[in-house]
């Protein structure tokens, strides 16, 4: 029995906050359309199967330089036509999309590309607009937006390369007010980009819906002058993950489905032969247990964090990679991450306890808060290393710290202090990953696991800020 159409088409949010997206099922109880799909495409499959609905429409916002798509795969899977900028040069068949090109989805249901170029110089957004019954008027429900018009922000305009960010910054600003200006208030607003993605430009908060309205009288975008507003994002402008280079060559050839098949199991030998040459071989277990225990030579990035954008951004291209993890579901869950940045080939894997992984003995260190760092301060000397970003250091730091942000630490280790380094970072995950880093190279770290903004100064630290 089929689903009957509805009136106001259902908007589904798929959320990939491990890297800050979301991607988005819409459908009419029959028909269904798939904006940015991520790489794993077989959640998109089940929510439509859930629903009762066919796939006929697949569309991107612009070529993404955060993850890998799942776009193309997802219309060869379902038989969808593939909605792709008629400008952008793909090495695929897709169906071509322009400025103002309506595609009817269903008697009730279409969509409306919109040019809304800045994060990208071809990217779209796209009104999603439905008419109440076979032919009565359309309206826009919900707009598309990508990395155009966030909440509370834009997509960043400088992935593209330093040459472009200029321009793309002022194509920004006006794309944000075209969509302010053509559509109605009411209208949601529904972007791919915002959710601690490194592609937003601008504090999206903790907001997790919001409509043109809303957007009108807070976004700076809509509510400062062009000038100001140009002048503040190309100032707030931060490092971004390394792996996205790599995001836009793979989406332009056209990325086929990823192979979730598990890792081949590799054995206690394997695992040091491994270490001993070089390769990366990544705890994913939580940095409490890591802390508490691990394989000398391993490096921990959690997967109760950001695991795949610090991953992604540490790990040199093309490095051999073998996971540990408690479980096969959480190395499951590890290579799912991994696949939506291009990381698709794994030499293996191995779960279970750190006593299963190797016959020696285990390394630790010390896990503290910046009370602990205060206290300590009074009886020895001790380093302290800062590895959070530059512009998160010069916002405010403790006073005699060494700052290398975590991202250039595997290329900056001859500048880390000589002696006993105590890391900290803003909360705790990527200073595990820096003294996983450091503990690996033999040297003697404590890491600092607490909040920066709640406790370092609150302890009797001493903070300072950038000149």
């Amino acid at each position: 029995m089929s689903t009957p159409t509805t009136t106001t088409p259902v908007i589904v949010p798929i959320d990939t906050p491990t890297l800050g997206d979301r991607s988005y099922l819409a459908h009419d109880g029959q028909v269904a359309v798939v904006i940015d799909p991520q790489r794993d495409i077989d959640r998109v499959q089940a929510l439509a199967a859930d629903a009762g609905v066919r796939i006929t429409h697949v569309f991107e916002t612009h070529i993404h330089n955060d993850y890998v798509t799942g776009g193309l795969a997802l219309a060869a899977a379902t038989g969808a036509r593939y909605h792709v900028n008629a400008a952008d040069d793909v090495a695929y068949d897709r169906s071509p999309i322009s400025d103002d090109d309506v595609v009817e989805v269903s008697a009730t249901m279409r969509v409306r590309a919109i040019a809304t170029p800045g994060h990208t110089y071809t990217h779209l957004s796209y009104a999603l607009e439905a008419a109440p019954a076979a032919g009565a008027a359309f309206e826009p429900v919900g707009v598309f937006t990508g990395g155009s018009l966030l909440f509370g922000g834009t997509g960043r305009p400088d992935l593209l390369g330093h040459d472009h960010t200029h321009e793309l910054v002022n194509h920004q600003f006006a794309s944000a007010h075209r969509l302010a200006e053509e559509l109605p208030e009411h209208t949601h607003v529904l972007p791919t980009h915002g959710f601690g993605s490194f592609c937003s430009a601008g504090s999206t908060g903790d907001t997790t819906a919001s409509t043109i309205g809303q957007e009108r009288k807070q976004n700076p975008a809509l509510t400062e002058g062009r000038e100001r507003w140009v002048a503040d994002t190309l100032a707030g402008l931060d490092a971004y993950p390394a792996y996205y280079a790599h995001m836009g060559p793979a989406n332009e050839a056209g990325p086929s489905a990823p192979d979730l098949n598990a890792p081949q199991a590799a054995d206690r030998d394997t695992l040091a032969a491994r270490i001993a040459a070089g390769e990366w071989v990544v705890d994913l277990r939580t940095r409490t247990a890591f802390a508490a225990g691990h394989v000398t030579g391993t490096l921990n990035f959690g997967l109760d964090g950001q695991f795949a954008t610090y991953l992604g951004w540490l790990i040199p291209w093309g490095t051999p990679l073998t996971l540990l993890g408690d479980s096969a579901e959480q190395v499951a869950d590890a290579q799912r991450e991994l696949v939506r940045i291009g990381i698709d080939r794994l030499e293996g894997a191995a779960t279970g306890t750190p006593d299963d992984w190797t016959d020696g003995d285990l390394g630790t260190f010390e896990r503290v808060a910046f009370a602990d760092l205060a206290q300590v301060r009074h009886h020895r000397p001790v380093q302290v290393l800062d590895v959070r970003r530059a512009s998160e250091y010069d916002d405010g730091h403790i006073d005699d710290a060494t700052n290398i942000p975590l991202h250039e630490l595997l290329s900056r280790i001859g500048d880390v202090p000589a002696g006993e380094v105590w890391v900290h970072c803003a909360g705790g995950y990527r200073a595990s990953i820096a003294a996983s880093v450091l503990a690996a190279r033999g040297i003697l770290v404590v890491a600092v696991d607490d909040s920066f903004a709640e406790n370092a100064a609150a302890a009797g630290l001493p903070i300072a800020t950038a000149a």
